[in-house]
Order: C-alpha cells, then sequence, then structure tokens
C-alpha cells in the first residue's frame, strides 16, 4: 500500500468512492471535477493504491490566513473502500495530507464531517483532531437556485 497522486485514470473508481461517502457521481462528473482540482496549484488528490487498485482518497486544500501569519489545510473529502476500512489507509492519507499541509506552511489541518458519521469524528480524534464546536460554529449560505 502506497499513497500516490489521483490522477484522470482514477475517475471511475473515484466515482465509486465518492458513492460510498453517500455522494453519488458518474464518471463524468467526476473527470470534470478532477480538470479542477488538477489545475489547482492550492489543491492536492492524494490516492491510497493498493497493488494497483485505488483504494482510498483525500482531498486537501491549502488556503492562507489573514488574521494570522500562515495557512491552513482543509481536508475537503477522505474516503476509505468499504471492503478494506480498519486496515490503517485512513491514518495513511490524513498522515499524508498533514505532511504536505505541512511543508506548504499550514498552521493546522481542518475537517467537517456530518452529525451522523459518529465513527469518523472517533477516528479523527484519535489522530489528535478536536471537535471545534464548543469555540467556533459553521454556517453555509448556498449560491445555488438564487
Amino acid at each position: 500500500m502506497h499513497i500516490r497522486p489521483i490522477h484522470h485514470g482514477d475517475a471511475a473508481r473515484l466515482a465509486v468512492l465518492l458513492d460510498q461517502l453517500g455522494f453519488p457521481s458518474t464518471e463524468r462528473e467526476v473527470r470534470q471535477r478532477l480538470d479542477y482540482w488538477l489545475g489547482d496549484r492550492a489543491g492536492a488528490l492524494l490516492g491510497a493504491d493498493d497493488d494497483g487498485a485505488l483504494v482510498g482518497m483525500a482531498a486537501l486544500h491549502i488556503t492562507p490566513l489573514l488574521e494570522v501569519t500562515g495557512k491552513f489545510g482543509r481536508l475537503a473529502a477522505l474516503v476509505v473502500d468499504e471492503a478494506v476500512r480498519g486496515r490503517g489507509v485512513g491514518r495513511m492519507l490524513i498522515g499524508a495530507a498533514q505532511q504536505r499541509a505541512r511543508a506548504a506552511g499550514c498552521l493546522f489541518v481542518e475537517v467537517n464531517s456530518s452529525n451522523h458519521r459518529e465513527s469518523a469524528h472517533l477516528f479523527y480524534e484519535s489522530l489528535g483532531f478536536t471537535d471545534s464546536r464548543e469555540t467556533s460554529r459553521r454556517f453555509v449560505l448556498p449560491l445555488t437556485g438564487l
């Protein structure tokens, strides 16, 4: 098992992984998203490769901070194939994302996780992430349908 960059040839497998994450997507839709991500220098798509099979993915985006000197990394997505969960793949992906964020000058990495994903919350906490509900809130303004 090793971590490698995601490429356009991963679109079909990414569609399967995104469906497992709860975001059904066609291969065509994934290819369009890959066009954006692979062209964005602030983004990194990391794949977990198990003997040629993509079994996990982490999407990291680096954002500069204005209020202090530095940047932060946001894990926009993390998914591990249901068939290999519990084998350390997610830990490897998070580790690779941390290395990438640290090398880019990030002060921290954050991740959002839906309230119903309690096992994911425990996983993130086991890696040292802290739940920031007590100190901050997330507000979303939909821009579709306006």
